[in-house]
């Protein structure tokens, strides 16, 4: 995640599609200390994954949560369920093919059973959530067996050793305006397209570990192979929200809002306003009075009324 600008500058860059989503995660925000983790599938398994899409991306989104769920709950400190943002990327800043997991989480977590709220505490110099080793251990365990469960064959050759990075976010609204850029455009801006002359397509990226911007020059067949695999299936969903940052769970997050006496606001304050929406009939502005979400996540958990205790 390097270069990137701060929350004010990062958001507008953002389209107004793109805000509204990052609006709705801020809204969400807890007094905590956040994570970005990557979930990476290894190259063994890219042509498994190019081939039944669908399947492997849905089995890896929600291995990279069941694997987080699963930490948070033999946590010592959180003991129970987390909340986490996910987002699904498919390409490299190069445009190649790379199936990986984007997951912002906070430190904290709720215990349904004994109606409690855990956090970790904050350090200066960020904060420790799990071991990336571990992780990446665990979710190598359930990504192998939900690819077999799935009736899929299982590459003859793949690493032992899979990679999953955990770093600290601060409050998290870099990660999510990050995040937050490439939901509703394509794989590359216009603006990055720098030249396209005798058949041949100039683009220009920020190389992740000099930071620098780089140039990358192919043919015009070859780029539009490289924009055109990164289509995800119709109807698929790049970002989802799990645990108590699930949009089932609005009840409980206002309720800790409450109870914690955190004010989102400040986050939101440099956030666009949506235009209004006016009536074709008189003209006036009108008033969302209620949303329907569909659901398609399963098992989600059950809101909390009372909370007896904070920590």
């Amino acid at each position: 995640m390097h270069g990137m600008r701060a929350p004010e500058a990062g958001a507008a860059f953002l389209r107004p599609s793109s805000l509204q989503w990052l609006e709705r995660q801020l809204k969400k925000q807890v007094p905590a200390e956040y994570f970005l983790l990557t979930f990476t599938l290894p190259a063994e398994f890219r042509a498994l994954s190019f081939a039944h899409q669908r399947v492997v991306y849905d089995l890896l989104m929600r291995c990279a949560w069941e694997t987080v769920r699963t930490f948070s709950q033999n946590d010592r400190q959180l003991q129970g369920t987390p909340g986490a943002i996910a987002v699904l990327h498919t390409h490299t800043r190069q445009l190649d093919y790379h199936p990986h997991v984007h997951l912002v989480m906070p430190a904290a977590a709720v215990d349904g059973e004994h109606r409690l709220w855990r956090a970790k505490r904050r350090k200066a110099k960020g904060g420790y959530l799990f071991s990336h080793k571990a992780l990446a251990k665990v979710f190598r365990a359930k990504m192998l067996a939900a690819i077999e469960a799935a009736g899929l064959t299982l590459p003859p050759r793949y690493p032992t050793a899979w990679v999953v990075d955990c770093k600290s976010v601060g409050s998290g609204e870099p990660a999510l305006i990050y995040l937050g850029r490439y939901l509703y455009r394509g794989v590359i801006a216009e603006k990055d397209i720098v030249a396209c002359d005798n058949g041949q397509v100039s683009f220009r990226y920020r190389n992740a570990k000099t930071g620098r911007m780089e140039r990358r020059t192919v043919s015009g067949a070859q780029f539009l192979w490289l924009v055109l695999q990164h289509v995800l299936p119709k109807g698929f969903r790049r970002a989802r929200n799990f645990g108590f940052l699930h949009p089932n769970c609005t009840r409980l997050i206002a309720l800790l809002h409450l109870l914690l006496k955190f004010a989102p606001g400040r986050a939101l304050a440099w956030v666009k306003a949506r235009p209004p929406i006016l009536c074709s009939c008189c003209g006036a502005v009108m008033v969302i009075v209620k949303t329907r979400i569909r659901s398609g996540i399963a098992a989600v958990m059950p809101v909390p009324i009372v909370i007896q205790g904070v920590y």
